[in-house]
């Protein structure tokens, strides 16, 4: 199979979902004269003229009119530029886009997607290197994904954009460069259904985006201690597929949780408690969360580097529970 960046395959899927589909067009910043921050629109304004539309510096703007178009019946993609920009336009979030459909019991949709690059990247600062997706598994009427590969990437772009509902589509910054085997055409990762990507008898890993790299990490490092690790990758943070979290525990009987966001008031917190309330008598060890220190991401590189998730240290705090 052919392989193609990240950045590639979520440009394969919006090219192929407007061809399809008419009613898709973009909004944002910068993507029809730089073809996007992250070269993740390059070309798209050529073949898709006018669909493809810069806008102003207003991510209000943006997402308003995107919800506003979404309930005439068209399906628009608003482009964040940086996930950060998001709090800028949290009324137009949680307020319309979210709760439109609920208030008018059914009666109009809200089918949109909201395109966040997220995570660290190299000296970006407090600013621009958030990973921000548990305020989003907080507000009811969203759906949340955040795929860690290109194949997910495409299959779960495609999946949002024919959702009647408004999706949260994370996109890590640095994974935007990784390359991976991704299937031509029609392809399509189901929103809510997590994936077992490496079977295990000993603990879960569950993680999700770039997360993933540290979990296959650990789980390679735990292997060679003789613990043998079940990786489970989300790919959906809302809904979340309990169903495959509760079979794998219940196997497994220890967990572990890891994401590049803050340890407090992460996603891993909510997976934890939903394990705790429905499945603590099958764990023979404390459940475990791994996640950034709670100060803003730093500037300098070698605290940055200190900031960052480091597979040695997780791996160690794990074989310490066994």
């Amino acid at each position: 199979m052919r392989k193609i960046t990240f950045a590639q395959a979520t440009l394969e899927a919006m090219a192929e979902e407007m061809i399809r589909d008419e009613n898709i067009f973009v909004m944002g910043e910068d993507i029809v004269r730089q073809g996007g921050i992250f070269g993740q629109f390059k070309g798209l304004s050529d073949e898709f003229g006018d669909r493809i539309m810069d806008t102003p510096i207003s991510e209000t703007a943006i997402i308003g009119a995107s919800v506003g178009a979404a309930m005439a019946g068209m399906r628009p993609v608003a482009d964040m530029h940086f996930a950060d920009f998001m709090g800028v336009a949290m009324d137009e979030l949680f307020n319309q886009m979210a709760k439109i459909r609920y208030m008018f019991g059914g009666q109009t949709t809200v089918p949109m997607v909201v395109r966040a690059p997220d995570g660290l990247s190299l000296s970006a600062a407090a600013q621009h290197s958030q990973s921000i997706e548990a305020w989003f598994m907080n507000i009811p009427g969203l759906k949340v994904v955040a795929p860690s590969n290109p194949a997910e990437a495409k299959g779960l772009l495609k999946s949002a954009l024919r959702d009647d509902n408004p999706v949260i589509y994370f996109e890590n910054k640095i994974l935007y460069r990784e390359k991976g085997e991704v299937p031509e055409g029609e392809f399509l990762v189901p929103i809510g259904k997590a994936n077992v990507v490496r079977e295990g008898t000993d603990i879960t890993i569950i993680s999700y985006s770039i997360g993933m790299k540290k979990a296959y990490e650990v789980a390679d490092k735990l292997e060679k201690e003789g613990i043998h690790a079940e990786v489970i990758d989300l790919r959906t943070l809302v809904p979340y597929d309990n169903e495959t979290i509760l079979d794998s525990v219940k196997k497994t009987h220890r967990l572990a949780i890891i994401h590049e966001a803050v340890k407090q008031g992460g996603a891993g917190g909510e997976i934890a408690a939903f394990v705790a309330e429905n499945a603590i008598e099958y764990l023979d060890a404390p459940i475990m969360r791994f996640g950034a220190p709670f100060v803003p991401v730093p500037f300098s590189p070698p605290l940055e580097k200190a900031y960052r998730l480091d597979s040695d240290k997780i791996t160690k705090e794990i074989i310490e529970k066994f």
